[in-house]
């Protein structure tokens, strides 16, 4: 799996070079440049913001009152996600097992964020599907004809049922979530094999309370209607005078293309071939997407590289402090 991850990425590294000689590397570097520091600024903001909103998701469903208090963990953790999944040689799973183990160093038993990671990410795949549903709208009242019409539409029924049936398998299928759960606990915790069976009641524990199932849903629907948002001014600030729901439809039809692609390390090529695509559908210029994918490169090392360097030095610390590498602090 390692070895197919790195292909990929080469392949995709491979890929968006390509596409970025073949339309001009003058007019996509000019299309950077247009967006200056003040609005690559406000595009850093504007995802500092939807960090927020994404820890607020994963916080609702977590199962005490205790953990709700500390919304500022989850929110850690999710940027801690995020930034490993966007910054990091690795696919987006290992960005969720680093998220995990990023709340775990801040009170949250490694029980609790391995359960509320695994309902966290299935409800948000959840909220995804309905932002491409509703991409996809936007395409065929845009377009009709137009040739990914059918193709996303297939994809969305298999993967509402794909989805579904995890989300059931979720309550009682042990075995599974033992693997993921050795996964994050890793060479971290020496006794994690025989405490694998506390996962599973965390996850009767947090599928118990519907509405907050359902709140986190829609927390989620609403972060991702943020990354449209996040796109339509990131068109804007290069001079491209689309409509908020063609750069909505945009976002929200790339998301699936990256849901599909998701054992691509930080969707490399996936990305820009997405831009370039998509965009000719609704207008815009292959060289002003790519702009816009690079913009969204840029914005990700610039708030990826310190999380995930500060995340680094809280763990030297971490082990530091306990003098042990291997076993956790009780």
């Amino acid at each position: 799996m390692r070895k197919l991850s790195f292909l990929l990425a080469v392949i995709g590294i491979v890929v968006s070079i390509g596409l970025v000689a073949w339309f001009g590397f003058d007019g996509v570097v000019a299309a950077v440049e247009s967006a200056g520091w003040g609005g690559f600024a406000l595009i850093i903001a504007w995802q500092m913001a939807l960090f927020g909103v994404l820890g607020l998701a994963w916080n609702v469903i977590l199962p005490t009152e205790r953990l709700r208090r500390r919304l500022w963990v989850p929110v850690w953790g999710r940027m801690v996600r995020d930034c490993a999944a966007n910054v990091l040689p690795f696919s987006q799973v290992g960005g969720f097992i680093f998220g995990a183990r990023a709340v775990t160093l801040h009170g949250i038993a490694w029980p609790v964020a391995t359960a509320s990671t695994v309902v966290d990410v299935t409800a948000e795949f959840l909220a995804e599907l309905a932002f491409v549903a509703i991409g996809l709208g936007i395409l065929l009242a845009r377009a009709p004809r137009s040739d990914l019409a059918v193709p996303v539409e297939v994809c969305l029924g298999l993967a509402v049922c794909a989805t579904f049936a995890f989300a059931w398998l979720q309550q009682g299928a042990a075995p599974l979530f033992a693997r993921i759960g050795k996964r994050i606990a890793g060479r971290w915790f020496r006794d994690a094999k025989d405490r694998l069976d506390v996962v599973q009641a965390e996850f009767g524990l947090i599928y118990g309370h519907t509405l907050r199932l359902g709140v986190g849903f829609a927390v989620h629907l609403l972060g991702w209607m943020g990354t449209g948002v996040a796109g339509w001014i990131a068109f804007r600030l290069i001079g491209v005078p689309i409509d908020f729901d063609d750069a909505l439809a945009i976002e929200a039809l790339l998301a699936g293309a990256a849901a599909l692609a998701f054992l691509v390390p930080v969707n490399a090529g996936v990305q820009e071939a997405g831009y370039v695509g998509l965009g000719a559908i609704f207008g815009v210029p292959p060289e002003l997407s790519l702009g816009v994918s690079l913009i969204r490169r840029a914005r990700d090392l610039a708030v990826g590289v310190p999380i995930l360097l500060l995340w680094q030095v809280l763990e030297a610390r971490r082990l530091g402090a306990r003098g042990d590498v291997t076993t956790p602090s009780a």
